[in-house]
């Protein structure tokens, strides 16, 4: 068999850094399987053309699908027969108690289906973390990816193990959680992991390195560190990602705390990545993760124009990305409700001698408590839906961004009408109706932001709850006022 006509297994295709493997895998003309639980996930990716027909054989520069489970060893040991060279890009972001014990197991079980098999070589793709640190001490995610590269170590066959920080690139989870922690902030004060050291590296030149191991000499059984030129904390990448797209300075005060979880959270309310996805990703910079040694371009020479600055990484990330997207809804939604709290505010007058001959409940708050409670919540309605309506919009739920927006713009048509209604009008029946379609339109808008994230509809709640609140209490005074209008 030819060297062109080498025969890969890719597993983890559907992921972000496995596709870009596989496409890369087949420009150079290899033959390429892929094990995956669904062809037709597979046929639906933006390189699916290359796939040939279930029931044939790939040629070169052309995929064929083994449909399966990585966790499965007849599925394993079927998609392994005959290849070459296979490359191990699963790793799950699953929080189940014995979470790391199961990635173990399924590389093990990877791993002696491979050595039945007579692969040549496996790659993997695991994590940079500190040498002087016990591996017991690392996150669970950072533990299991290093348990795993061990366990296809120890398997009998050659395996390159190679061990990066975070890749920069438009769909890794951990660049668009800095790109849009840059974004939409323009500081911070954060848990004092975030003046950790890491180093990141551009996806091309990942991928450069993933293909290229597959020459390694045969006595080749280690892990390598990859990474691109520099080391930089967290909080300085957020500053140069903003530079880099001409955002201006970020700035990022520390606290003396880790709080790896409430940081989850935040990250799930400010960011389109869910809370879930980021406790992981979170969990790999409580440590510095940093290089340590270059000796993969002793074998196989560094990308070509060389290692890949960040901000070059940043801006070839972004190239077909809207960074700008954020700005103009934060601008759009803002001056919309802005726009209410002024109508709402002109209207309003209740100093007025009608308003204080009104018999009103004994639960009626003190007049000061209005204004206050409102301007928190018109920031909250802001921020909570300008952060809905551009998520959405990052993840392409176009039809979802268009239906909250014209629900949170009903909202704020009830909401500055009622003090029309009230106010100016003086129609408490017409009002209280109003105020009840109000708290209605409220309640949908935590749901439709329950939908985007939890942390969204926990912090858009007290709205919901106010407007019922003022919904009870404009019936009341409709109640006790039956022959005002």
């Amino acid at each position: 068999m030819s060297d062109n006509a080498r025969l890969a297994l890719v597993t983890g295709a559907t992921g972000y850094i496995g596709g870009q493997v596989a496409q890369e895998l087949l420009r150079r003309g290899w033959r390429v399987r892929l094990l995956s639980r669904s062809a037709e996930k597979v046929r639906d990716l933006p390189w699916g053309d290359a796939v040939v027909a279930k029931g044939r054989s790939a040629g070169p520069g052309q995929a064929e699908v083994v449909e399966g489970n990585a966790s499965e060893a007849a599925d394993i040991s079927r998609a392994l027969q005959d290849v070459d060279v296979a490359w191990y890009l699963l790793h799950s972001m699953g929080d189940s108690e014995n979470f790391v014990q199961e990635e173990v197991e399924m590389a093990k079980t990877f791993a002696t289906a491979a050595h039945d098999a007579h692969v040549e070589r496996i790659v993997y793709l695991g994590g940079l973390h500190p040498d002087d640190e016990p591996v017991s001490e690392l996150s669970d995610h950072l533990r299991s990816r290093v348990e795993v590269g061990q366990a296809l170590m120890d398997s009998g066959v050659p395996t390159a193990a190679l061990q990066t920080g975070v890749v920069i690139g438009d769909e890794s989870s951990s660049f668009i959680m800095i790109r849009h922690l840059a974004e939409r902030l323009p500081g911070a004060i954060a848990p004092r992991w975030v003046r950790n050291r890491i180093q990141p590296i551009a996806v091309a030149d990942v991928v450069h390195y993933l293909v290229g191991a597959a020459d390694l000499p045969a006595d080749v059984n280690r892990t390598f560190d990859v990474g691109g030129p520099e080391s930089i904390e967290y909080a300085d990448m957020l500053d140069q990602y903003a530079c880099a797209t001409g955002k201006g300075r970020r700035f990022m005060l520390t606290a003396p705390v880790t709080t790896p979880g409430l940081a989850a959270n935040w990250i799930g309310l400010v960011t389109p990545i869910s809370s879930k996805l980021a406790r992981p990703l979170i969990g790999s910079l409580q440590h510095d993760t940093v290089m340590h040694e270059r000796d993969l371009d002793d074998y196989i020479g560094a990308p070509e124009g060389g290692h890949t600055s960040f901000a070059d990484a940043v801006r070839a990330a972004t190239k077909d990305l809207d960074t700008n997207r954020w700005r103009r809804v934060f601008s759009a939604t803002t001056a919309a409700v802005a726009a209410t709290a002024v109508v709402g505010t002109l209207a309003s007058a209740p100093d007025t001698l009608w308003y204080k001959t009104l018999r009103k409940p004994s639960f009626q708050p003190p007049a000061w408590l209005f204004p206050v409670a409102w301007t928190a919540l018109y920031a909250d309605i802001a921020a909570i839906g300008s952060l809905s309506i551009a998520d959405l919009g990052e993840q392409g739920r176009t039809d979802e961004q268009r239906a909250y927006a014209t629900a949170l713009g009903v909202n704020l048509a009830l909401n500055a009408g009622w003090s029309v209604l009230f106010f100016n009008r003086k129609r408490l029946g017409a009002a209280a109706v109003e105020s009840v379609l109000l708290a209605v339109s409220s309640a949908d808008l935590v749901r439709r932001s329950a939908k985007i994230s939890p942390e969204k509809a926990v912090v858009l709640s007290p709205y919901a709850g106010w407007t019922a609140f003022a919904s009870v209490l404009s019936t009341t005074l409709r109640g006790l006022n039956p022959r005002r209008k």
